[in-house]
């Protein structure tokens, strides 16, 4: 299968056809089905001349092509009316029947404040490519994109997510004039997957009521079937509480497929070079050095102990807190006892055989670096955070 993609560099299309790569030269085995030969991409500043090959060999056609920000209103309907024309005339011209999908916007309803330029110049792009399926045969299949994000995406030009985003991420001023404004929002990973869904014949059809998607199997139109409704305060709010984790190490939460994982990786993706690495606090002294890693809002710390030769660390024990201890270089020793019994339990642990151990509530523990001349690293995570004013920390040597 050939696939050519128009508006290759731009955001949707610089991600599609990073996924078809992966797709073409079986790096990506999520669609073993789905056997790619070539992807064509095409952009403004590719030669005119290769869309006439391309048009001839494809086997799909993403359109995603088109103008957003022009210098002036005319430039709307040239950019999104007049290439579609263009490239639909030269399938013709090869009598290419393969299907065809164009990249819309919900702004093509022309309801209340998308009554405007862009709007109109995307209905027009609509009319034309429905038109073109019912005088030629082939299939068309025509998205009507509300707000995308993700990685790559322009900011200060038409995403407010990748604008905050990027300042955020780099200390730059953001504007909100109304935290409550509700955003439907389409995250580009989600869209990807549609994408593909596409290729091997699987899209996900709707109607519009006004400008909202309704799911409908035999719908005029398509839709990504995952979208996040979010308003600006909470994505505000998300985003800051990224970029205070260098300094809380909380992590906040981020379940599978929420909108708030998506965000953080999102975000992650401006991060300026000066602030991908940051400093942690090491507590150092003759015995090693203690360092915590990350907290989590709701399931504990992960925290990195080193312990030099010969060195004995912990000797305590806690009423609710418990840990595992996962050594990772070095060999040690860790010892527990149950308080007010006599029998040690003795775990030889080293880096050539990494386990975890848990740190049993109720037992006093120790950890011992057997080595004459190497350190002990040990990972820790605690099921809470640390509270200095409640420590749950008590001393009590295991023999």
């Amino acid at each position: 299968m050939n696939i050519l993609v128009t508006g290759a560099k731009g955001f949707v299309g610089k991600n599609l056809c990073a996924v078809l790569r992966n797709v073409r030269d079986g790096k990506d085995r999520t669609r073993p089905n789905l056997l790619i030969e070539e992807v064509f991409e095409y952009d403004i500043d590719t030669n005119p001349e290769l869309l006439d090959g391309y048009c001839k060999d494809a086997d799909f056609v993403f359109n995603l092509a088109g103008v957003n920000r022009p210098q002036n209103a005319e430039e709307f309907m040239q950019g999104n009316f007049g290439f579609a024309s263009t490239l639909l005339d030269t399938l013709k011209k090869h009598n290419n029947t393969c299907p065809v999908m164009i990249s819309s916007s919900i702004q093509a309803t022309c309801i209340g404040r998308y009554d405007n330029d862009y709007g109109r110049s995307k209905k027009a792009g609509e009319d034309l490519i429905f038109f073109y399926g019912e005088e030629t045969g082939a299939k068309v299949l025509v998205y009507r994109f509300p707000n995308l994000f993700g990685k790559w995406c322009r900011p200060n030009y038409n995403s407010v997510v990748a604008t905050f985003c990027n300042n955020i991420a780099n200390d730059l001023p953001i504007t909100v004039n109304d935290r409550n404004t509700q955003l439907e929002l389409v995250y580009i990973d989600d869209l990807l997957v549609e994408m593909l869904d596409a290729l091997e014949g699987k899209e996900h059809h709707c109607v519009f009521d006004g400008i909202n998607a309704v799911a409908c199997d035999d719908g005029k139109y398509c839709a990504a079937p995952t979208t996040h409704r979010v308003t600006l305060g909470e994505i505000v709010d998300l985003l800051n509480k990224f970029k205070e984790q260098t300094s809380t190490l909380v992590v906040p939460e981020i379940p599978e497929n929420s909108f708030s994982k998506k965000l953080y990786s999102t975000y992650l993706s401006y991060l300026p070079k000066e602030k991908v690495s940051f400093p942690l606090n090491m507590h150092a002294d003759e015995k090693g050095s203690f360092t915590e890693l990350l907290k989590t809002e709701k399931c504990g710390q992960f925290s990195v102990n080193i312990s030099r030769p010969g060195v004995t660390k912990g000797q305590h024990w806690h009423h609710t807190k418990w840990e595992f201890f996962i050594v990772v270089s070095g060999k040690g020793l860790i010892q527990m006892r149950k308080i007010d019994t006599d029998e040690v339990l003795n775990f030889e642990v080293s880096g050539e055989k990494i386990e975890a151990i848990h740190m049993l509530p109720g037992y006093t523990h120790n950890i011992i670096n057997l080595s004459d001349t190497q350190d002990l690293v040990t990972v820790m995570w605690a099921n809470e955070q640390f509270n200095p004013n409640r420590p749950d920390t008590f001393f009590l040597e295991v023999e």
